[in-house]
């Protein structure tokens, strides 16, 4: 998939737990586990938007375009 979802990095940055960011977003483990492990396929831009206020950092800290075809990582 060509988005990467760098969610927890920036979490490490920000030194803030899954648990604690759930609730402080109101949003389940589930879910937020969902967007951390790359398995989402969208996001809503008021949870954008929500994340990016909590952790202080912008879209492109969290979000991140990768070319398929410059991917070495993908299988051959």
């Amino acid at each position: 998939m060509p988005i990467i979802v760098n969610l927890d990095v920036m979490m490490a940055k920000r030194k803030i737990s899954s648990t604690e960011l759930s609730k402080e977003m109101g949003i389940t483990m589930a879910n937020l586990s969902i967007l951390k492990n790359n398995k989402a396929k969208a996001v809503r831009f008021s949870t954008l938007e929500s994340l990016c206020k909590i952790l202080d950092c912008q879209p492109g800290d969290i979000l991140e375009y990768v070319d398929e075809e410059d991917d070495v990582t993908k299988d051959f």
